[in-house]
């Protein structure tokens, strides 16, 4: 080979591999950075958006906003399973990106002043903020990013795991610049959430054991710090006067109060009637019957205290008895079946909850992910793949909870109950239902608050009648949590929440591979090969209308399988707070927004 020739080939080597090199970043450079990014569609708000349509630029700032919270704390640590967090230590966080609360799923920039992604949502770069600071002074940087995520994931919560699990890799490209890659590629939903987590200062934590709850006060960006404390009984939160985010557009009108403080009690009776005594100013209401009975008084006749109820667009979840299938008797659908009849909510609701609520028949109640009538084509096709795993009447039949005339007669209720135990090997036999072991069904409904009781009273009265044994318990606070992060459980009564834009938690609820993971939210303990699919389908939905359809589908498979018994809901929130506070003219259609309130400047010092 002479040396014309030797030239021409280097040449082409050369040419071919500047090719190759284009080729490998032309992605990064084909990605514009952006302010914001969407689950779907566009954004509402522009690049040069001065604030969300939902706060009061010209709130005053001032004053102290008192709360209650239940049960007790021993942990500023929210990340792990260990201990129980105090009520409001999200705030002293702040994370990369920031949700809108008037979209279903937007985020704009907070740590990160802009973003940059793959066409198809397999990498993202955040551009952090370089104002971006903790509240000892610290720079944010890459390197507190990776280490957030590492820490997380290794360390923290089963949650982390499963939720980031598709994250491939998150390396610094520079000081204020770090690039997650994904190995899923349809996973629209992953650029999103990796953006909402928290970001933990590594030159704090890498000298502290994460995996141990502590009350060391730790140190974060977000706008209050810790300001003190008497552990479990109260904790209060001040503004940080050098937060670095105060003027961000995200921010502005938003976080008004001085101070933000938690009184915990032991129960609600006593919080309301220490609310009502004005030891603290807002409270949000779940009883319907104190709703309707408790907020009563010269104190609310003479405007002292105002009560409202704030309509919200949020998909209410279920709130049900969940059943732990890990259990031998409720491995049985029919069983589980079977005990929804002894569930009178028509009655209760009558009776016991002055009518306030509706009844709860969808995994995704108040939306249009609700699965209320019979499959159409579209969801038929997504279906049709594990129609032999799946029960016959998610293809023929509208699920919907039991249902009585609400007159306390449920006799016939019952007998459909012990047709189906029947059918699954139980038999009643002089007022006892037996196995085939000959020994009577008994569980115990284990709960955290005592007013609850009074609900699951005509419940268990119920399952009396059709010869099972229950026992209600009541335990506290630490010892309900710590018996539900390992499932040692046979019923209790929670609620699976969920967003306008379902995505990654559904592993969390419903996939196998959570079903055995300590302090997972797979309470209910689901393995089913069906569901598995139809939550990986759902993540990779490529679009809003495909999203809703696979969501529906999902539900049925969940509601037909009977894993838990649907309870109820209800569309607003119900408050109530001593006459200190302003708020803005617009509500967020997604949130309760008492994060734009304010306190009257002539009431801040009352």
């Amino acid at each position: 080979m002479n040396f014309k020739q030797l030239s021409k080939q280097v040449a082409t080597l050369c040419l071919l591999s500047a090719t190759l090199l284009a080729s490998l970043i032309t992605p990064l450079q084909a990605a514009p950075p952006q302010h914001g990014l969407s689950m779907y569609g566009d954004l509402k708000y522009p690049p040069e958006f001065q604030h969300f349509d939902y706060v009061n630029v010209d709130a005053p700032k001032g004053g102290t906003a008192s709360q209650d919270a239940i049960g007790t704390f021993d942990s500023f640590n929210p990340f792990i399973i260990k201990g129980a967090a105090a009520d409001g230590i999200g705030m002293i966080y702040d994370s990369l990106l920031t949700r809108a609360q008037d979209e279903a799923f937007s985020l704009y920039g907070l740590l990160a002043e802009s973003l940059e992604v793959a066409d198809d949502r397999s990498w993202i770069i955040f551009n952090i903020n370089p104002k971006a600071r903790f509240s000892d002074g610290q720079p944010v940087t890459a390197e507190d990013v990776i280490y957030s995520f590492k820490l997380l994931r290794e360390q923290g919560s089963p949650f982390y795991q499963s939720y980031y699990r598709e994250i491939s890799s998150i390396e610094a490209l520079s000081e204020r610049r770090v690039k997650f890659s994904f190995s899923a590629r349809e996973n629209r939903e992953l650029p999103l959430i990796v953006g909402e987590v928290s970001i933990l200062p590594k030159h704090y934590w890498e000298q502290r054991d994460f995996s141990q709850p502590s009350l060391d006060v730790p140190i974060g960006s977000g706008p209050y710090v810790i300001d003190s404390f008497d552990a479990g009984r109260t904790i209060n939160y001040k503004r940080n006067p050098d937060y670095w985010a105060a003027d961000l557009p995200v921010n502005r009108g938003r976080f008004n109060f001085d101070n933000l403080r938690y009184d915990y009690y032991k129960d609600g009776n006593v919080a309301l009637e220490a609310f009502k005594g004005g030891e603290y100013d807002f409270r949000q209401e779940t009883s319907s019957k104190q709703w309707a009975t408790g907020y009563k008084g010269s104190v609310f006749d003479e405007g002292k205290i105002i009560t409202r109820n704030i309509i919200h667009e949020n998909p209410t979840g279920m709130q049900a008895f969940i059943l732990n299938t890990r259990k031998p008797y409720f491995a049985d659908s029919r069983v589980r079946q079977a005990l929804a009849y002894a569930f009178d909510f028509e009655w209760t609701n009558k009776n016991i909850f002055y009518n306030a609520y509706t009844r709860t028949h969808s995994f995704f109640s108040n939306s249009e992910m609700a699965a209320r009538a019979l499959p159409t084509a579209e969801e038929l096709r997504i279906l049709e793949p594990i129609r032999d795993q799946v029960p016959a009447e998610v293809f023929t039949e509208v699920y919907q909870a039991p249902t009585t005339n609400g007159d306390g007669k449920t006799r016939g209720q019952l007998r459909s109950a012990l047709r189906l135990l029947k059918s699954a090997g139980w038999a009643l036999k002089d007022g006892l239902l037996l196995g085939s072991d000959g020994k009577q069904m008994t569980f115990e409904i284990l709960l955290v608050q005592p007013a609850f009781e009074r609900i699951v009273a005509p419940f268990s009265r119920n399952l009396e009648r059709m010869g099972i044994k229950p026992t209600v318990r009541v335990i506290d606070a630490s010892q309900y949590i710590n018996r539900v992060r390992s499932f040692d459980f046979d019923i209790i009564v929670s609620g699976f929440g969920q967003s306008s834009s379902p995505g990654n938690e559904q592993r969390e609820y419903w996939h196998s591979s959570t079903a055995d993971q300590p302090g997972s939210r797979n309470m209910i303990g689901i393995k089913n090969p069906a569901v598995d699919y139809l939550v990986e389908q759902l993540i990779q939905a490529p679009n809003r209308e495909q999203l809703v359809l696979r969501t529906r589908a999902l539900d049925r498979v969940l509601q037909w399988n009977h894993y838990v018994i649907p309870q109820y809901h209800i569309n607003s929130y119900r408050v109530a707070y001593w006459d200190k506070f302003g708020y803005p003219a617009v509500h967020p259609k997604y949130s309760l927004g008492f994060d734009t309130w304010w306190v009257k400047p002539d009431k801040a010092e009352q």
